[in-house]
Parts: structure tokens; sequence; C-alpha cells
């Protein structure tokens, strides 16, 4: 599997207890993807034409807890397209075991002024450049 994003967990991701906090894994997990994005999206071309990425839902599982040091590997593939939203599917790995430390669901839209658009045509191309 190919990972984008690198993050070396530092002291100020963690809790109290010295492990990685809950709102921090959200920020790991939109930090690769937006790297997914950058690299096959051109994002100010979208901008340009009014077009946003608009994340609707996100569901996390919390697999192990990770601790101030630790490295992890993070991955963001396309899970499915429907006919106004888009799921990815994420991964957080602990580089020292390779065990799963956390992984997403994230439902996304694309949307102009109107609202969401409909995955169909240009738009439906852009978005399947991200499989």
């Amino acid at each position: 599997m190919k990972y984008l994003t690198e993050i070396k967990v530092r002291g100020y991701h963690a809790d109290f207890y010295g492990h990685v906090n809950n709102a921090r894994y959200l920020e790991f997990f939109e930090e690769d993807r937006w790297a997914l994005l950058e690299s096959k999206i051109d994002l100010k071309k979208w901008a340009a034409k009014g077009l946003i990425f608009l994340v609707v839902n996100i569901n996390v599982n919390y697999r192990t807890a990770v601790a101030v040091g630790e490295t992890l590997s993070l991955t963001t593939r396309l899970e499915k397209i429907g006919n106004k939203s888009v799921i990815l599917k994420q991964e957080m790995v602990l580089e020292s075991t390779k065990k799963i430390a956390a992984d997403a669901l994230v439902t996304f839209v694309i949307r102009n002024d109107n609202g969401a658009m409909k995955m169909e045509g240009d738009i439906l191309a852009e978005i399947e450049k991200l499989r």
C-alpha cells in the first residue's frame, strides 16, 4: 500500500495520558486527504470554478493508542462514488508494529453555489483520478 503522509507524533499531539488525543486523529486524516487531493486534482482550478470539497460525515474506529514518539503512515483511497457524494477509506498505521491505529470512512460532496454537485461529467472524471 502506498502511503502519502508520514507523521511523527509530538508532545503537543498528546493528551494528559501521553496518547494522541482523539481530535488529532481527525487532523492527521485530514492531512492525508489533502495530500491525495492535491496529488490528483487541480484544486486551484476547482476554486476558480466555485467548486469546494466539503466533508459531510466521518466515522472513525480507534484501534489502538498512539504514544508520543511514534511514527504514523497514512493512506487514503476511494471507496465508493455515489450520486452526489463520495466515500474515502483512510487508515493510520503505526510504523513500529504495522498495526492499524485507526481507520475512517469519510463522506464528502463537491459543492458550488447551488448545492452538492452530481457525480457526472467533468466532476466524475476528476473524482475518478482518486482511484
